[in-house]
Protein backbone atom coordinates (compact mmCIF):
# COMPACT_ATOMS: atom_id res chain seq x y z
CA UNK A 1 0.00 0.00 0.00
CA UNK A 2 1.12 3.45 -1.01
CA UNK A 3 1.84 6.34 2.27
CA UNK A 4 -1.45 7.37 2.73
CA UNK A 5 0.15 10.79 4.42
CA UNK A 6 3.07 12.75 3.74
CA UNK A 7 5.16 9.66 5.87
CA UNK A 8 5.94 11.00 9.60
CA UNK A 9 9.82 12.21 9.08
CA UNK A 10 10.64 12.97 12.34
CA UNK A 11 11.28 10.35 14.57
CA UNK A 12 9.76 9.53 18.00
CA UNK A 13 12.32 9.85 20.73
CA UNK A 14 15.35 7.18 20.37
CA UNK A 15 15.85 4.76 22.95
CA UNK A 16 17.71 3.83 24.82
CA UNK A 17 17.78 7.72 26.06
CA UNK A 18 21.54 8.78 27.37
CA UNK A 19 23.40 11.67 28.06
CA UNK A 20 26.68 12.46 30.28
CA UNK A 21 25.55 11.12 32.80
CA UNK A 22 26.11 7.85 31.68
CA UNK A 23 29.70 8.65 29.42
CA UNK A 24 30.85 9.58 32.88
CA UNK A 25 29.59 6.66 34.78
CA UNK A 26 31.04 4.69 32.38
CA UNK A 27 34.31 6.60 32.29
CA UNK A 28 34.72 6.28 35.81
CA UNK A 29 34.19 2.93 36.10
CA UNK A 30 36.70 2.04 34.04
CA UNK A 31 39.32 3.91 35.34
CA UNK A 32 38.37 2.76 38.42
CA UNK A 33 40.28 -0.40 37.17
CA UNK A 34 37.25 -1.96 39.54
CA UNK A 35 34.62 -3.72 36.83
CA UNK A 36 32.92 -6.66 38.54
CA UNK A 37 30.55 -6.19 41.67
CA UNK A 38 33.19 -8.08 43.91
CA UNK A 39 35.42 -5.22 43.96
CA UNK A 40 33.57 -2.24 43.21
CA UNK A 41 30.55 -0.71 45.37
CA UNK A 42 27.96 0.62 42.30
CA UNK A 43 25.89 -2.93 41.79
CA UNK A 44 25.51 -2.25 45.85
CA UNK A 45 24.63 1.21 45.44
CA UNK A 46 22.40 0.75 42.65
CA UNK A 47 20.27 -2.20 44.52
CA UNK A 48 19.65 0.27 47.60
CA UNK A 49 18.80 3.04 45.28
CA UNK A 50 16.16 1.33 43.21
CA UNK A 51 15.19 -0.93 46.10
CA UNK A 52 14.95 2.36 47.77
CA UNK A 53 12.43 3.82 44.97
CA UNK A 54 10.56 1.01 44.85
CA UNK A 55 10.30 1.04 49.03
CA UNK A 56 11.58 -2.18 49.60
CA UNK A 57 14.10 -2.95 51.77
CA UNK A 58 16.12 -5.59 49.52
CA UNK A 59 17.77 -5.58 45.96
CA UNK A 60 19.33 -8.37 44.27
CA UNK A 61 20.89 -7.78 41.15
CA UNK A 62 21.20 -10.15 38.46
CA UNK A 63 22.19 -10.96 35.13
CA UNK A 64 19.02 -10.91 33.42
CA UNK A 65 15.18 -10.53 34.07
CA UNK A 66 14.94 -13.89 33.19
CA UNK A 67 17.55 -15.42 35.67
CA UNK A 68 16.11 -13.23 38.54
CA UNK A 69 13.00 -14.90 38.06
CA UNK A 70 14.56 -18.42 38.17
CA UNK A 71 16.35 -17.38 41.54
CA UNK A 72 13.00 -15.86 43.19
CA UNK A 73 11.69 -19.12 42.69
CA UNK A 74 14.52 -21.10 44.07
CA UNK A 75 14.17 -18.98 47.15
CA UNK A 76 10.41 -18.91 47.40
CA UNK A 77 11.43 -22.92 47.38
CA UNK A 78 9.77 -23.90 44.46
CA UNK A 79 10.70 -27.75 43.53
CA UNK A 80 10.72 -30.07 40.47
CA UNK A 81 6.73 -31.11 40.23
CA UNK A 82 5.26 -28.34 41.88
CA UNK A 83 2.71 -26.24 40.20
CA UNK A 84 3.08 -22.27 39.21
CA UNK A 85 0.49 -20.38 38.04
CA UNK A 86 1.35 -17.96 35.01
CA UNK A 87 -0.42 -16.00 32.29
CA UNK A 88 -0.69 -17.49 28.97
CA UNK A 89 -0.16 -14.30 27.32
CA UNK A 90 3.06 -13.03 28.02
CA UNK A 91 7.04 -13.13 27.72
CA UNK A 92 8.13 -16.96 27.24
CA UNK A 93 11.13 -16.25 30.69
CA UNK A 94 8.10 -16.26 32.63
CA UNK A 95 6.84 -19.98 32.33
CA UNK A 96 10.70 -20.64 31.27
CA UNK A 97 11.63 -19.96 34.50
CA UNK A 98 8.97 -22.31 36.23
CA UNK A 99 10.05 -25.03 33.92
CA UNK A 100 13.88 -24.08 34.24
CA UNK A 101 13.28 -25.37 38.41
CA UNK A 102 11.88 -28.43 37.35
CA UNK A 103 8.17 -27.19 38.50
CA UNK A 104 5.00 -26.84 35.64
CA UNK A 105 4.15 -23.46 34.36
CA UNK A 106 -0.03 -24.02 35.05
CA UNK A 107 -1.57 -21.55 32.08
CA UNK A 108 -4.37 -19.02 33.03
CA UNK A 109 -6.47 -16.63 30.76
CA UNK A 110 -5.88 -13.14 31.25
CA UNK A 111 -9.08 -10.23 31.32
CA UNK A 112 -9.94 -9.51 27.45
CA UNK A 113 -9.90 -5.78 28.49
CA UNK A 114 -6.51 -5.08 30.21
CA UNK A 115 -4.04 -8.13 29.00
CA UNK A 116 -3.49 -8.77 32.64
CA UNK A 117 -3.80 -12.52 34.57
CA UNK A 118 -7.56 -13.51 35.50
CA UNK A 119 -8.14 -14.14 39.26
CA UNK A 120 -10.62 -15.95 38.48
CA UNK A 121 -8.78 -18.26 36.30
CA UNK A 122 -6.33 -18.33 38.80
CA UNK A 123 -8.91 -19.78 41.44
CA UNK A 124 -9.66 -22.56 39.05
CA UNK A 125 -6.60 -24.05 38.20
CA UNK A 126 -5.33 -24.00 41.89
CA UNK A 127 -4.63 -27.84 42.71
CA UNK A 128 -3.24 -29.41 45.88
CA UNK A 129 0.25 -29.12 44.19
CA UNK A 130 -0.18 -25.00 43.46
CA UNK A 131 2.61 -23.52 45.46
CA UNK A 132 2.71 -20.01 43.55
CA UNK A 133 1.47 -17.49 41.18
CA UNK A 134 3.35 -15.07 39.06
CA UNK A 135 1.04 -11.79 38.19
CA UNK A 136 2.81 -10.40 34.80
CA UNK A 137 2.01 -6.75 34.78
CA UNK A 138 1.61 -6.68 31.35
CA UNK A 139 2.86 -3.31 29.27
CA UNK A 140 3.73 -2.20 32.84
CA UNK A 141 -0.02 -2.13 34.44
CA UNK A 142 0.19 -3.95 37.98
CA UNK A 143 -2.36 -6.65 37.87
CA UNK A 144 -5.47 -7.17 40.00
CA UNK A 145 -3.60 -7.56 43.23
CA UNK A 146 -6.27 -6.91 45.66
CA UNK A 147 -7.83 -10.26 43.87
CA UNK A 148 -4.89 -12.36 43.19
CA UNK A 149 -3.36 -11.71 46.86
CA UNK A 150 -6.98 -12.84 48.60
CA UNK A 151 -6.80 -16.34 46.17
CA UNK A 152 -3.01 -16.51 47.55
CA UNK A 153 -3.73 -16.27 51.35
CA UNK A 154 -6.55 -18.55 50.93
CA UNK A 155 -4.86 -21.51 49.72
CA UNK A 156 -0.96 -20.28 50.94
CA UNK A 157 0.35 -19.66 47.75
CA UNK A 158 3.45 -17.14 46.92
CA UNK A 159 3.09 -14.20 44.76
CA UNK A 160 5.85 -13.34 42.68
CA UNK A 161 5.11 -10.34 40.87
CA UNK A 162 6.81 -9.94 37.57
CA UNK A 163 7.26 -6.61 37.15
CA UNK A 164 10.17 -7.00 34.24
CA UNK A 165 7.79 -4.18 32.43
CA UNK A 166 6.93 -2.22 35.34
CA UNK A 167 9.25 0.50 36.63
CA UNK A 168 8.06 3.36 38.59
CA UNK A 169 4.86 1.22 38.92
CA UNK A 170 2.14 1.99 41.66
CA UNK A 171 -0.94 0.13 42.65
CA UNK A 172 -3.19 1.67 45.15
CA UNK A 173 -0.38 3.63 45.96
CA UNK A 174 1.46 1.57 46.82
CA UNK A 175 5.32 0.45 44.37
CA UNK A 176 5.36 -2.36 42.17
CA UNK A 177 7.76 -4.77 43.36
CA UNK A 178 6.21 -4.71 47.01
CA UNK A 179 2.56 -6.00 46.89
CA UNK A 180 3.56 -9.67 46.93
CA UNK A 181 6.40 -11.97 48.36
CA UNK A 182 9.28 -11.20 46.02
CA UNK A 183 9.35 -9.25 42.70
CA UNK A 184 11.80 -8.89 39.41
CA UNK A 185 12.81 -6.37 36.83
CA UNK A 186 14.24 -6.58 33.97
CA UNK A 187 16.56 -4.29 32.92
CA UNK A 188 16.81 -5.53 28.93
CA UNK A 189 17.61 -3.22 26.38
CA UNK A 190 13.51 -2.62 25.16
CA UNK A 191 12.86 -1.61 28.97
CA UNK A 192 11.98 1.59 30.17
CA UNK A 193 14.96 2.02 31.98
CA UNK A 194 17.82 -0.38 30.58
CA UNK A 195 21.68 -1.28 30.68
CA UNK A 196 21.63 -4.04 27.41
CA UNK A 197 20.90 -6.61 29.61
CA UNK A 198 19.91 -7.54 33.36
CA UNK A 199 17.73 -7.70 36.09
CA UNK A 200 16.65 -6.99 40.13
CA UNK A 201 15.16 -8.94 42.72
CA UNK A 202 13.23 -7.17 45.09
CA UNK A 203 11.57 -8.16 48.56
CA UNK A 204 11.11 -6.89 51.95
CA UNK A 205 11.81 -10.69 53.47
CA UNK A 206 15.30 -10.58 54.96
CA UNK A 207 15.48 -14.56 54.45
CA UNK A 208 14.29 -14.49 50.87
CA UNK A 209 17.01 -11.81 50.12
CA UNK A 210 19.73 -13.74 51.74
CA UNK A 211 19.18 -16.64 49.52
CA UNK A 212 18.47 -14.92 46.45
CA UNK A 213 22.00 -13.19 47.35
CA UNK A 214 23.73 -16.56 47.86
CA UNK A 215 22.33 -18.38 44.54
CA UNK A 216 23.70 -15.06 42.79
CA UNK A 217 27.16 -15.68 43.88
CA UNK A 218 27.28 -19.26 43.65
CA UNK A 219 26.27 -20.25 46.78
CA UNK A 220 28.40 -18.10 49.10
CA UNK A 221 27.00 -16.26 52.10
CA UNK A 222 28.47 -12.85 53.22
CA UNK A 223 31.34 -13.12 55.64
CA UNK A 224 31.70 -16.21 55.32
CA UNK A 225 34.81 -17.81 53.40
CA UNK A 226 35.30 -16.96 49.56
CA UNK A 227 35.16 -20.86 48.90
CA UNK A 228 32.63 -22.10 51.19
CA UNK A 229 29.44 -23.01 49.06
CA UNK A 230 25.88 -23.03 51.11
CA UNK A 231 23.79 -23.64 48.55
CA UNK A 232 23.87 -24.50 44.66
CA UNK A 233 24.34 -21.67 42.82
CA UNK A 234 26.01 -20.25 39.91
CA UNK A 235 27.34 -16.64 39.00
CA UNK A 236 24.20 -14.66 37.77
CA UNK A 237 26.42 -10.94 38.90
CA UNK A 238 25.49 -7.95 37.42
CA UNK A 239 28.80 -6.30 36.50
CA UNK A 240 29.90 -2.61 37.75
CA UNK A 241 29.56 -0.98 33.97
CA UNK A 242 25.73 -2.29 34.04
CA UNK A 243 25.21 -0.57 37.50
CA UNK A 244 26.88 2.50 36.48
CA UNK A 245 24.74 2.90 33.37
CA UNK A 246 21.56 1.69 35.56
CA UNK A 247 22.05 4.80 38.09
CA UNK A 248 22.04 7.27 35.58
CA UNK A 249 19.10 5.42 33.99
CA UNK A 250 17.01 5.47 37.55
CA UNK A 251 17.15 9.65 37.61
CA UNK A 252 14.64 9.82 34.39
CA UNK A 253 12.22 7.11 35.64
CA UNK A 254 9.88 9.37 37.47
CA UNK A 255 10.36 12.04 35.11
CA UNK A 256 9.61 9.43 31.93
CA UNK A 257 6.95 8.02 33.88
CA UNK A 258 4.93 11.75 33.95
CA UNK A 259 5.82 12.44 30.70
CA UNK A 260 4.43 8.99 29.31
CA UNK A 261 1.36 8.54 31.37
CA UNK A 262 0.35 12.33 29.91
CA UNK A 263 0.50 11.48 26.56
CA UNK A 264 -1.18 8.16 27.05
CA UNK A 265 -3.97 10.03 28.53
CA UNK A 266 -4.08 11.95 25.30
CA UNK A 267 -3.50 9.49 22.82
CA UNK A 268 -6.33 7.18 24.38
CA UNK A 269 -8.85 10.21 24.40
CA UNK A 270 -8.44 10.29 20.44
CA UNK A 271 -8.22 7.14 19.86
CA UNK A 272 -11.63 6.17 21.81
CA UNK A 273 -13.19 8.46 18.83
CA UNK A 274 -12.30 6.30 16.24
CA UNK A 275 -14.49 3.26 15.47
CA UNK A 276 -12.53 0.05 15.63
CA UNK A 277 -9.83 1.23 17.80
CA UNK A 278 -10.30 0.22 21.18
CA UNK A 279 -7.40 0.99 23.84
CA UNK A 280 -7.27 -1.37 26.46
CA UNK A 281 -9.14 -0.85 29.91
CA UNK A 282 -6.75 1.02 33.01
CA UNK A 283 -7.29 -0.44 36.13
CA UNK A 284 -9.20 2.03 38.11
CA UNK A 285 -6.46 0.72 41.22
CA UNK A 286 -2.79 1.68 39.43
CA UNK A 287 -1.99 4.86 40.22
CA UNK A 288 1.01 5.04 38.06
CA UNK A 289 1.57 3.16 34.51
CA UNK A 290 4.95 3.34 33.11
CA UNK A 291 3.17 2.49 30.11
CA UNK A 292 6.21 0.15 28.67
CA UNK A 293 3.48 -0.42 26.32
CA UNK A 294 0.52 1.21 24.70
CA UNK A 295 -1.97 -1.20 23.40
CA UNK A 296 -4.74 -0.78 21.39
CA UNK A 297 -7.04 -3.61 19.89
CA UNK A 298 -7.78 -3.64 16.44
CA UNK A 299 -11.09 -4.55 15.17
CA UNK A 300 -10.58 -5.47 11.02
CA UNK A 301 -14.39 -4.60 10.64
CA UNK A 302 -14.35 -0.95 10.83
CA UNK A 303 -11.32 -0.92 8.18
CA UNK A 304 -13.02 -2.98 5.30
CA UNK A 305 -11.26 -6.34 6.54
CA UNK A 306 -7.76 -5.39 6.71
CA UNK A 307 -5.81 -7.82 8.18
CA UNK A 308 -4.73 -6.58 11.66
CA UNK A 309 -0.84 -7.49 10.00
CA UNK A 310 -1.16 -5.34 6.95
CA UNK A 311 -2.68 -2.58 9.17
CA UNK A 312 0.63 -3.07 10.98
CA UNK A 313 2.48 -2.74 7.98
CA UNK A 314 0.90 0.18 6.55
CA UNK A 315 1.57 2.16 10.40
CA UNK A 316 4.73 1.22 9.94
CA UNK A 317 5.24 2.77 6.77
CA UNK A 318 3.88 5.47 7.33
CA UNK A 319 6.92 6.23 10.28
CA UNK A 320 4.87 4.90 13.21
CA UNK A 321 6.49 2.10 15.12
CA UNK A 322 4.11 -0.81 16.16
CA UNK A 323 3.91 -4.29 16.33
CA UNK A 324 1.53 -6.89 17.28
CA UNK A 325 3.22 -8.55 19.80
CA UNK A 326 3.20 -12.53 20.60
CA UNK A 327 2.44 -14.70 17.82
CA UNK A 328 0.47 -17.26 20.09
CA UNK A 329 -0.37 -17.81 23.59
CA UNK A 330 2.38 -19.87 25.33
CA UNK A 331 0.06 -23.01 25.56
CA UNK A 332 1.01 -23.15 21.62
CA UNK A 333 4.12 -22.28 21.55
CA UNK A 334 6.83 -25.41 20.67
CA UNK A 335 8.68 -25.26 23.49
CA UNK A 336 5.97 -26.09 25.99
CA UNK A 337 4.44 -29.15 23.99
CA UNK A 338 3.34 -32.12 25.68
CA UNK A 339 4.65 -29.90 29.27
CA UNK A 340 1.31 -29.90 31.00
CA UNK A 341 -1.41 -30.21 28.70
CA UNK A 342 -3.74 -32.45 31.40
CA UNK A 343 -3.30 -29.13 33.73
CA UNK A 344 -3.86 -25.72 31.41
CA UNK A 345 -7.23 -25.37 28.84
CA UNK A 346 -6.14 -26.37 25.21
CA UNK A 347 -7.75 -23.14 23.99
CA UNK A 348 -7.53 -19.95 26.34
CA UNK A 349 -9.92 -17.78 24.26
CA UNK A 350 -8.94 -14.28 25.73
CA UNK A 351 -5.25 -14.82 25.23
CA UNK A 352 -5.97 -16.32 21.49
CA UNK A 353 -7.80 -13.20 20.76
CA UNK A 354 -5.36 -10.71 22.28
CA UNK A 355 -2.96 -12.30 19.61
CA UNK A 356 -4.76 -11.42 16.57
CA UNK A 357 -6.04 -8.07 18.14
CA UNK A 358 -3.14 -6.36 20.05
CA UNK A 359 -1.14 -3.22 18.31
CA UNK A 360 1.19 -2.44 20.27
CA UNK A 361 3.17 0.73 20.44
CA UNK A 362 6.95 1.15 22.37
CA UNK A 363 6.85 3.09 25.39
CA UNK A 364 9.56 5.87 23.57
CA UNK A 365 6.64 7.34 21.34
CA UNK A 366 5.10 8.37 24.35
CA UNK A 367 7.76 10.46 25.24
CA UNK A 368 7.30 12.93 22.68
CA UNK A 369 5.23 15.89 22.37
CA UNK A 370 1.71 16.14 21.05
CA UNK A 371 2.32 16.62 17.84
CA UNK A 372 3.53 13.21 17.81
CA UNK A 373 0.88 11.46 19.71
CA UNK A 374 -1.37 13.49 17.09
CA UNK A 375 0.57 11.74 14.41
CA UNK A 376 -0.31 8.38 15.52
CA UNK A 377 -3.93 9.11 15.30
CA UNK A 378 -3.98 11.34 11.92
CA UNK A 379 -2.07 7.69 10.81
CA UNK A 380 -4.89 5.48 11.48
CA UNK A 381 -7.37 7.87 10.48
CA UNK A 382 -6.30 7.79 6.70
CA UNK A 383 -5.65 4.21 6.69
CA UNK A 384 -9.75 3.96 8.10
CA UNK A 385 -10.08 6.86 5.42
CA UNK A 386 -8.42 4.73 2.45
CA UNK A 387 -10.15 1.45 3.65
CA UNK A 388 -13.60 3.08 2.80
CA UNK A 389 -13.07 4.79 0.03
Amino acid sequence: MKHLTSKKTKIFSSWPVYDKLEQKALDDTLKSNKWGCIDGNKVNEFEKKFAKFHDAKFGICVNSGTKALEIALKALGIKPGDEVIVPAYTFIATAYAVAEVGAIPVFVDIYGNSYNISPLEIEKAITKRTKAIIPVYFGGMPADMDNILKIAKKHHLAVLEDAAQAHGAEYKGKKAGTIGDISIFSFQSSKNMTCGEGGIILTNNETLAKKCKSIVNCGRKEGEPWYMHYTLGGNSRLTEFQAAILLAQLTRVKKHNEIREKNAKLLTGKLKQIKGIEPITRDKNVTIHPYHLYIFKYKSKYFKGMPRDEFIKTLNEEGIPASGGYIMPLTRQPAFRGLNRKLSPKVLPESEKACKEAVWLPHYVLLGNKKDVEDIVVAIKKIQQYCNI
